[in-house]
């Protein structure tokens, strides 16, 4: 009974870190792209 609930734990925390992982490189390229097109923009100004 134990090794089942530590079994299912540890696959949740791998499934976790794994989807944790892809959201924040996700997350960071949507970010750099936004950053970038700012740049863009207020370059043109000057």
């Amino acid at each position: 009974m134990i090794k089942t609930i530590l079994i299912i734990i540890v696959s949740v925390s791998i499934f976790g870190l794994i989807v944790f992982v892809l959201v924040k490189n996700a997350m960071k390229k949507k970010i750099d792209d936004l950053i970038e097109e700012e740049n863009k923009k207020s370059n043109n100004f000057d």
